[in-house]
């Protein structure tokens, strides 16, 4: 396997906003440039007491969103993760737990997310699930939600920590989902650059706030990760390199 190398980048946080807010929840759509390309958007939580907030993801699979638009399927499946604050010093939201509110379907915690209903399946060699449904109560705040290719994964996952830490980036280029079935027989689909999500507070519309230009992360070093043990590995497309 091969992994696309690691190097000190400034990374644009990319925010195309083409959906509208309905009283409580902004449905937003977009495209990302390439594989490593990221989405954020910067919210506000108002008030003197928390919310209960909930990112639904609808790229991967489809489905009708918030705002009744239908989402086609075949958009790449997403890293979702909020964050307390902006810019790069923003710390990952975690539980009571401390587990942290960032999932893929190549993380260990996705089965603690998965969005599969209401968002669609692919088929790929069997119905896969790639799309995330996130629940959580934010006290007032400002809040950034990241969203990003399943395997450009930023490093605060791993320790609780900042978007500072940068990114480790398993994509190998390319937005590409595979899955390995039982009998260990490999299917592979290329994915479009497409996204979508619903933000919904649980009272009061979603207040979006100025976003900083660009988000000036550290792309750091590899991590010993789980990724290799569950349905996705775009290293195999490299394999004959």
């Amino acid at each position: 396997m091969r992994f696309a190398k690691t190097t000190l980048v400034a990374l644009g946080s990319l925010l195309v906003l083409a959906g509208s807010t309905f009283a409580d929840t902004s449905s937003d759509t977009g495209t990302l440039a390439n594989s490593t390309d990221t989405v954020s958007l910067v919210f506000n939580i108002a008030g003197s007491s928390g919310e209960n907030v909930t990112i639904q993801t609808w790229g991967f699979g489809g489905g009708v969103n918030a705002a009744g638009q239908t989402i086609v399927a075949g958009g790449f499946d997403p890293f979702v993760g909020i964050f307390s604050g902006t810019g790069s010093a923003a710390t990952i939201v975690t539980d009571g737990l401390g587990d942290p509110f960032g999932t893929s379907d190549a993380l260990s915690n996705f089965a603690g997310f998965v969005g599969c209903p209401p968002a669609g399946t692919v088929n790929i060699g069997g119905s896969v699930c790639g799309d995330v449904t996130m629940q959580l109560s934010l006290l007032p705040g400002t809040y950034t939600l990241l969203l990003s290719d399943a395997l450009f994964v930023p490093n605060a996952v791993f320790d609780n920590g900042t978007l500072g830490e940068g990114f480790s980036d398993f994509t190998g280029g390319a937005l590409q989902t595979c899955n390995t079935d039982c009998s260990g027989a490999t299917t592979c689909a290329s994915d479009t650059a497409n996204w979508a999500f619903d933000l919904t507070t649980s009272s009061g519309p979603v207040v979006p706030s100025p976003e900083p230009g660009s988000l000036f992360l550290l792309a750091g070093g590899l991590c010993a990760l789980e990724f290799w043990r569950r349905w996705r590995d775009r290293g195999a497309r490299q394999a004959g390199n």
